[in-house]
Parts: structure tokens; C-alpha cells; sequence
């Protein structure tokens, strides 16, 4: 009879070991997933249907559907970023109801070459090239490389590479503070006070040629300067 109960004792001894050597393990299974992995993407993208009223927007979705916005809020805390058309793509944050915009951002406009004077020097112009289908690239940049871009939650997000990281990819977040055709301003978020920075960019134009008051360079015929 003593034997009968010392092994049950045992076995149950075994079987509650067991069961809170699984719960450890599986809360360390919990632990390892990225929190990253369970934040989604609020950002509502679609085209501008029409613009019934200076305070409203009806938005195709890419989903299919059609919402009609109150974009006062957005027009209060000066987040439509960039004036909008018709047929514009627009990338759209909303209330949970969906009734009303909290920012409104021109993807139309965003797409282009941004450049600004090269802080070393000021000669040069230096900058990034927004694309369709999430491409970015650097312009005239030797010591960044951008790789994709994205609007995330209504915040613009860039990888790059940057001289001497090796091949690790670098993953930034900035807040947009002013968008229109000829100007584009994000400042960045998430980083410590003396890493933040405003980042001013003008759209890229070619630069008109040299006004010489009418006069024409002679051209040379010397034999020396032939090729």
C-alpha cells in the first residue's frame, strides 16, 4: 500500500514539473516574438473620388470602397499634406469610424527627385528619388545608399545603407511637416534629441542655361582643339 502511494506521489510530482516546464518554455517562446511583427498598418490608400466641400474628401479605397471623410481635423493639426485633385493617390489616416481624416497625404507629390545644397559646400545638390512601387534612391550621395521607402501609419519610412555599415540595411522613420510641388520637409522621429533632424528638400528642376545678354561663344577651329 505504501508503495502505491509513494508512486503516485511520484507521478504527480512528474506530471506538475512537466506542465510548468512547459509553461516556461512556452513564455519564452512569447518573448522572442517581434513586436514589431503585431503593430499593422492603419494607413488607408486609395484614389480621390471627388471633393464634395473645402471640408470633405470621397475616397475610392483599394479595397473597393467608398468613404466620404471630414478632413477638418486634418486641416486643423496642418497634416493635408499637399492640395488635392481627383484621381490623386492619397494616403489616408482616419478616426476608428472611418468618418473622418487625420491626415492626408499627396502620394502624386510625393513621387520625385528632392534635392537640397550639399551641407559640406553648398556647390552641389544633393538628395533622394521617390519612386512608384516603393523604390527610393540616393542623388548624388556618397556616403548613403536609399534603398525602399513606404508611408507606415502616416509616417514616412526609408531603409538606406550608409557608408560603412557593411550591407545592413538601416531603417528610418520621419514625420512629413510640409509637402507641395516644389517643397518637401520631414523631420525625424524615434531617435535621440542629438540625432533628430529637419530635413528641407526643393523638387528638382533643370537648371535653366546661361543668359549671355545675346552674345554666342565663337566656336573654334583650331586644329588643336578638335578631338
Amino acid at each position: 500500500m505504501k508503495k502505491l502511494v509513494f508512486l503516485s506521489i511520484a507521478l504527480a510530482t512528474v506530471m506538475f514539473l512537466s506542465c510548468g516546464g512547459g509553461g516556461h518554455h512556452a513564455e519564452r517562446e512569447e518573448d522572442t516574438v517581434d513586436v514589431n511583427d503585431l503593430i499593422r498598418d492603419h494607413t488607408i490608400y486609395g484614389l480621390c473620388g471627388s471633393i464634395p466641400s473645402t471640408s470633405s474628401l470621397k475616397v475610392v479605397t483599394d479595397n473597393g470602397d467608398t468613404l466620404t471623410l471630414d478632413i477638418t481635423p486634418a486641416q486643423n493639426d496642418h497634416k493635408m499634406l499637399g492640395s488635392v485633385r481627383p484621381g490623386d493617390r492619397l494616403a489616408i489616416m482616419t478616426n476608428k469610424k472611418q468618418t473622418e481624416a487625420t491626415e492626408v497625404i499627396n502620394i502624386n507629390l510625393l513621387l520625385g527627385n528632392w534635392v537640397m545644397p550639399d551641407p559640406l559646400d553648398g556647390s552641389d545638390e544633393i538628395g533622394i528619388r521617390i519612386k512608384e512601387g516603393g523604390v527610393a534612391e540616393s542623388i548624388e550621395m556618397t556616403n548613403i545608399t536609399y534603398r525602399t521607402w513606404r508611408i507606415f501609419n502616416g509616417k514616412l519610412e526609408i531603409t538606406s545603407i550608409r557608408e560603412g555599415g557593411g550591407q545592413s540595411e538601416e531603417t528610418d522613420y520621419y514625420d512629413i511637416l510640409k509637402l507641395s510641388a516644389d517643397t518637401l520637409v520631414y523631420k525625424t522621429i524615434g531617435k535621440p534629441r542629438d540625432e533628430e533632424e529637419t530635413l528641407e528638400y526643393s523638387r528638382w528642376r533643370e537648371k535653366p542655361a546661361p543668359d549671355l545678354h545675346g552674345l554666342k561663344l565663337e566656336e573654334h577651329q583650331d586644329e588643336y582643339m578638335k578631338l
